[in-house]
C-alpha cells in the first residue's frame, strides 16, 4: 500500500476537479483521484498532468483536509501553506496555516475557483520575495476561530470571488478595481441590486425580509464563491443554506488561519514518540494508526478513505506542537567564575529547504560545548479530543458517554536533538479535562455560576465511566482540583469531592483515586502564584511514583504508571500554571537520571522551558476560549504585577464577547465537521440561532422522563399504561402560547391523561395534573403556529398541535412538588394551581384577591416537537412526521375516552376530534411581538 502524497495538483478537468498525487520530487507514483461535479463521490481517475495547462490552471497543495458537503454543494479543502514546527526522528512536524476551499459541484466555477487560486498562491510566492509587490496586501488575514481582535500572520488563501455575473455591476468595481473600499467588499456585498441568479449562487435566501449579515471588520476574509448550479438539475438539488457563506469561511479559518492543526507525513503525532506505533510504516496508511480521539478530519477525509484513495488521507491534529534546545552542564562552574556563562536557548525552525534535517545543539555564542555540556531538546504535544470537543460556555462538563469538555493530552518529552538510540528518550505526560458533571454556564456573565444538571445518580454513573476509561487509558489517575472551596465556584467543587468518595468506596485501596483540592485563587490571592509551589511539595512523592516513559536504545525501559488530571473551571488557566509546574519537576527529574542537576546550573530562570508552556497554554486557550490564557505572564516570567492583572481583564472581556456573540456558530460548524450532526443543523440554527449539544440524546431525555413521570404520578397501579410523550406547551393552562414554550410530558392510562411539568435540568417532576377521560368534551387538531421569524416557525404543515378541552371535576387532581422550590422564592398560586401573575398596570386594581375564576371548561394546548433532527439517524427506522404523531395520540386518546364516557340511552355518540387552526399563520403573524422581531433579527444580525 503506497504512503501519503507529499504534495498533490488541484486543475479542473471536463469531468471532474482532479487531485493528482504526487512524490517529493514530483513525480506522479499512481492513480490521481477525482471529485465528480454535482457530488460528493470520488473515484479513480486517468493519468491526467497539467503539463500542458495554463500556469493558472491548477495549483499546488500540500495535503487534503477532506470533502464538506452542504445542500448538496460540495467543496474540497486542501492545504496550500504550512510551516514547520518540529522534528522527531528527524522527520518534520507542521502547522497548517492556509487552506483553500475549492468548489466542486460545477464545472465552470471550480475553474474559476482553481485559477484564482493558483493566481493567488503565485502572488505570495513573488511577493514574500520583493516586500514591495503591493499585491500581496489586497489579501486579508484571517482570525483565529471566534476572536474578533486578536492579530495573525497575513497569509491566508481565499477561494473564490464575488459573482461573475456581468449585471453586477457593483460587485465587478469592488474585485476589480480594489478600491481603497476592495478589502471591505470582498467579504460583503450589499444585498440589494443582487439578481435571483446572484443571490442563489451566494447561497442566499431570495426571502426579501431576510436580515442583512452584520458587517464584520476588516479582519475577515472574503465570501467564498460557491458553485453555480445552472449546469446541475435545480430540481435534485435543496436550496443552499444562507448561512453557506459564513461556514466555509469558518472553515478557512479553523482548518487554516488558526494555526490549531498540526500533521506530519511520516509520524503519527497522536501517540508518544516512545511508542513503537508513532513511527508509521512507510509500506501503510498513516490514517490507520492514529488514534481517533485526536483524528480531526477523519469524518471529511472519509470520502476518500471510501474510494481507497489512502494516500490522499492526511490525518490532522488539533492541539500544539513546540520545540525547543538547551544546554546543559554536569559540571557547572561556580558563579564567581568569570568564563561561566548561561545556557542559551534557540527556537528549532528548521529551515524549509531542508525540513527533515535535525536540529543542531546549541552551543554558546555558536562555539563547540565544553566537555561537561550536553545539549537537549525538549518537545511539548498537546492533543485535542475530539470526544465533546467545542467551544467554553458551549461544552462543559460531561456527557453520557463519560466524555468531558476541552480534553487535552500534555506529553513532554527529552530526547537528544538528533533522536539518536543512544541517547534515552524521557516522556511525562498530563491530561486536563472538564469537571465530569453535568452543568452549565452562561455565556452572559464575567463570572458565571455553574448549574448542575441531573440527578445525582445519573452524575455517578457519567463520572464512574470517564475515570474507568481513563484508568484503561493511563493508569493510576490523581486528580487536581483548582476551583475555589468558596464562592460560585464551591458547590460543584464539593459535588465533585462527594462524586469521587462514592466511586472510590467501590473500588479496592490499590484501586482508589486520590482526589487533591487545591484552592488556586485562595492560595495565590495577591498574585503569588509563586505559592503553587504548596501544591506541588504535596504532590511530589506521587508525581515521582507515577514516574515518566523511558526509551533507551530503541527499547522501552520504563513506563509511566498513571497521569495527573488537573482541572480548574475552564481547565485553562489556572490549570496550565500547574502543569507546567509538574512537568519542570519531572524535567529536573530526568535531568537527574543523565547526571546533570539543574538547580546548580547558572540560568535559573529556564526561560526557554517557560515560554515553550506558556505558547502552549495560549494554543489551548484560543481553541476553547478564543484568547490567550490568562495569567500568561507568570508562566514566561515566574513574575506577575499589575501589568499582567490588567492584561487578564482585557482577556475576561474578550472571552465575554466571543462567547456572547461568535462561538453559537463556530460550535455548530464544528458538529458538523466531526460528523456529530448533519448539515441540517444550519437550519436549526438559523431558526433559533442557537445550538444543541449532539452528545446529549435528546430521545433517550424524553424516553428518561416519560419514565420518571410514569413512575412518580400514575398512583393506582390498576391504571394501564397505554403510551407517553414530550410535547411543547404554553407555561399555564387556558392559553395558547406563551414565552417560553416549554417541554412537558403527557402520559395516558386507560382512565385519565397526565400533564407533567418537568425540571429537565434536576430530573423531577415540578407538578402534574391528572384528567379523568370521562371529563374531555372535545380534541382539536390543526396548525400551532407560536413563531414568525423563521421559514421553518412559519410551516404550517411542520408547526402542528391539539388542545384538550375538559370539564374539572373531583376526579381531576393538579399537584405540585413544592420541592423543587426554594421557599423564599416560592411564587404563589391561584384556586386553579397555576403560578399567580404579579399585577400589572390598572388589571392589578381589578383582579381578586384570590386570583381569576375556575373557567367551566379548562383547556391544555399541545404542540409537537420538529421529527426531523440534524442528529445523525440512529438506524430505528424513518421517524413519523409531526402531523402523524399528533394523529396518533389523539387517535388513542379518543378511543380510550369513548370506552369510559356513558352514551345516554338513544343518544348519538358525539366525535371528540375535530380538525381546525389552533394558532394560524395569518393570527401568529398579528400577534408577533415586536420585541420577538427584533430580538431575533439582532441575533441573526450579530450571529448569523
Amino acid at each position: 500500500m503506497p504512503g501519503l502524497a507529499r504534495k498533490v495538483l488541484i486543475f479542473a478537468a471536463v469531468d471532474g476537479l482532479i487531485i493528482q498525487p504526487l512524490s517529493s520530487k514530483g513525480q506522479k507514483p499512481f492513480q490521481p483521484a477525482r471529485v465528480k461535479y454535482g457530488d460528493a463521490s470520488v473515484s479513480a481517475a486517468r493519468d491526467q498532468a497539467p503539463d500542458s495547462a495554463k500556469p493558472d490552471s491548477w495549483f499546488e497543495a500540500l495535503g487534503v483536509v477532506g470533502l464538506i458537503t452542504v445542500s448538496r454543494l460540495t467543496y474540497l479543502v486542501t492545504i496550500t501553506r504550512r510551516e514547520q514546527v518540529a522534528q522527531v526522528f528527524g522527520l518534520p512536524i507542521y502547522v497548517v496555516t492556509q487552506v483553500a476551499v475549492t468548489p466542486c459541484s460545477s464545472q465552470s466555477e471550480a475553474e474559476e475557483s482553481v485559477r484564482k487560486t493558483a493566481r493567488l498562491l503565485r502572488t505570495e510566492t513573488s511577493s514574500s520575495v520583493n516586500n514591495d509587490d503591493d499585491s500581496s496586501s489586497d489579501e486579508d488575514s484571517e482570525m483565529p476561530l471566534s476572536t474578533p481582535d486578536e492579530e495573525v500572520d497575513d497569509d491566508v488563501v481565499v477561494k473564490g470571488d464575488a459573482p461573475s455575473d456581468p449585471k453586477s455591476s457593483v460587485a465587478e468595481d469592488v474585485i476589480r478595481r480594489r478600491g481603497s473600499y476592495g478589502r471591505f467588499a470582498q467579504r460583503w456585498f450589499s444585498r440589494s441590486g443582487w439578481t435571483v441568479d446572484q443571490r442563489r449562487t451566494m447561497g442566499m435566501s431570495n426571502s426579501p425580509s431576510s436580515t442583512p449579515p452584520l458587517v464584520p471588520s476588516a479582519s475577515q476574509t472574503p465570501v467564498v464563491s460557491l458553485p453555480s448550479l445552472q449546469e446541475a438539475d435545480e430540481n435534485l438539488l435543496a436550496p443552499a443554506s444562507t448561512l453557506l457563506p459564513k461556514l466555509l469561511r469558518t472553515i478557512q479559518v479553523l482548518f487554516g488561519s488558526s494555526r490549531s492543526f498540526y500533521f506530519s507525513y511520516d509520524v503519527d503525532i497522536t501517540r508518544s514518540p516512545s511508542d513503537n506505533a508513532s513511527t508509521a510504516n512507510p509500506n501503510g496508511s498513516l490514517y490507520t494508526q492514529v488514534k481517533k480521539t485526536f483524528f480531526w478530519n477523519r469524518h471529511v477525509i472519509q470520502p476518500f478513505i471510501d474510494a481507497g484513495q489512502d494516500a490522499l488521507a492526511l490525518p490532522l491534529m488539533q492541539g500544539f506542537v513546540g520545540q525547543r534546545t538547551f544546554v546543559a552542564d554536569s559540571q557547572p562552574p561556580q558563579i564567581d567564575d568569570p568564563g561561566a556563562e548561561s545556557m542559551e536557548l534557540k527556537d528549532l525552525s528548521p529551515p524549509p529547504s531542508a525540513p527533515s534535517s535535525p536540529p543542531s545543539g546549541t552551543a554558546r555564542h555558536s562555539l563547540e560545548l565544553r566537555p561537561t555540556e550536553r545539549s537537549y531538546l525538549i518537545t511539548l504535544i498537546s492533543r485535542r479530543s475530539t470526544k465533546r470537543a467545542g467551544l467554553r460556555y458551549l461544552r462543559r462538563g460531561i456527557d453520557e458517554d463519560g466524555f468531558t469538555a476541552n480534553f487535552v493530552e500534555s506529553e513532554q518529552v527529552l530526547s537528544s536533538p538528533a533522536w539518536d538510540n543512544s541517547s534515552p528518550v524521557y516522556s511525562f505526560t498530563q491530561i486536563r479535562g472538564s469537571i465530569p458533571l453535568f452543568f452549565t454556564q452562561t455565556a452572559y456573565a464575567l463570572k458565571p455560576v455553574p448549574v448542575l444538571q441531573h440527578s445525582e445518580e445519573t452524575n455517578y454513573n457519567a463520572a464512574k465511566q470517564h475515570f474507568e476509561r481513563l484508568s484503561a487509558s493511563y493508569g493510576t489517575v490523581q486528580i487536581v482540583n483548582l476551583v475555589e472551596k468558596r464562592g460560585v465556584e464551591g458547590p460543584i467543587g464539593t459535588q465533585y469531592q462527594n462524586t469521587m468518595a462514592r466511586i472510590n468506596d467501590g473500588l479496592d485501596d490499590k484501586a482508589k483515586i486520590p482526589f487533591e483540592w487545591f484552592d488556586f485563587h485562595h492560595a495565590c490571592r495577591g498574585m503569588k502564584f509563586e505559592n503553587v509551589s504548596h501544591l506541588l511539595s504535596t504532590l511530589k512523592d506521587q508525581l515521582e511514583t507515577l514516574g515518566s516513559t523511558v526509551k533507551d536504545n530503541g527499547q522501552l525501559v520504563r513506563k509511566q504508571q498513571g497521569v495527573v488530571r488537573t482541572n480548574c473551571m475552564d481547565c485553562l488557566d489556572r490549570t496550565n500554571v500547574c502543569q507546567s509546574s509538574f512537568a519542570k519537576h519531572m524535567l529536573d527529574l530526568q535531568l537527574k537520571e543523565e547526571g546533570i542537576d539543574m538547580s546548580a546550573q547558572i540560568d535559573q530562570e529556564t526561560a526557554w522551558f517557560n515560554t515553550l508552556w506558556a505558547d502552549n497554554g495560549d494554543a489551548v486557550s484560543k481553541q476553547y476560549a478564543s484568547t490567550s490564557a490568562m495569567k500568561g505572564d507568570y508562566t514566561r516570567t515566574r513574575k506577575r504585577d499589575y501589568r499582567g492583572a490588567l492584561n487578564d481583564l482585557g482577556i475576561s472581556l474578550t472571552r465575554l464577547y466571543t462567547g456572547m456573540v461568535n462561538d453559537y456558530f463556530s460550535q455548530a460548524a464544528i458538529d458538523f465537521l466531526l460528523g456529530n450532526v448533519t448539515a441540517k443543523v444550519f437550519e436549526e440554527f438559523e431558526m433559533d440561532m442557537m445550538t444543541k449539544d449532539p452528545a446529549v440524546s435528546v430521545e433517550k431525555m424524553r424516553e428518561r422522563a416519560v419514565e420518571l413521570c410514569q413512575k412518580r404520578v400514575v398512583a393506582d397501579v390498576s391504571e394501564e399504561f397505554h403510551g407517553g410523550w414530550v410535547l411543547i406547551s404554553p407555561n399555564a393552562a387556558n392559553v395558547l402560547k406563551s414565552w417560553p414554550m416549554e417541554e412537558t410530558v403527557l402520559l395516558l392510562t386507560d382512565a385519565a391523561l397526565y400533564f407533567c411539568r418537568f425540571d429537565w435540568d434536576m430530573d423531577k417532576v415540578s407538578s402534574f395534573e391528572r384528567v379523568t377521560l370521562a371529563s374531555i368534551t372535545n380534541i382539536k387538531i390543526g396548525a400551532y403556529i407560536t413563531s414568525t421569524i423563521s421559514q421553518t416557525h412559519m410551516n404550517e404543515a411542520r408547526n402542528v398541535g391539539f388542545v384538550v378541552s375538559y370539564q374539572p371535576g373531583k376526579s381531576d387532581v393538579r399537584r405540585r412538588n413544592t420541592r423543587t422550590l426554594s421557599t423564599k422564592d416560592a411564587p404563589k398560586f391561584t384556586a386553579t394551581g397555576e403560578p399567580q401573575p404579579a399585577p400589572a398596570g390598572f388589571a392589578g386594581l381589578f383582579s381578586g384577591a384570590n386570583g381569576p375564576k375556575e373557567p367551566a371548561i379548562r383547556k391544555l394546548a399541545f404542540k409537537a416537537p420538529y421529527a426531523d433532527s440534524s442528529m445523525p439517524a440512529s438506524g430505528a427506522g424513518p421517524r413519523q412526521t409531526e402531523m402523524q404523531k399528533i394523529d396518533t395520540i389523539c387517535s388513542e386518546i379518543e378511543r380510550l375516552a369513548f370506552e369510559r364516557q356513558v352514551v345516554k340511552e338513544g343518544g348519538e355518540r358525539k366525535k371528540l376530534v375535530e380538525k381546525g387552526d389552533i394558532i394560524s399563520l395569518d393570527t401568529a403573524r398579528r400577534s408577533t411581538g415586536l420585541l420577538e422581531q427584533l430580538g431575533h433579527s439582532l441575533k441573526k444580525l450579530v450571529w448569523a
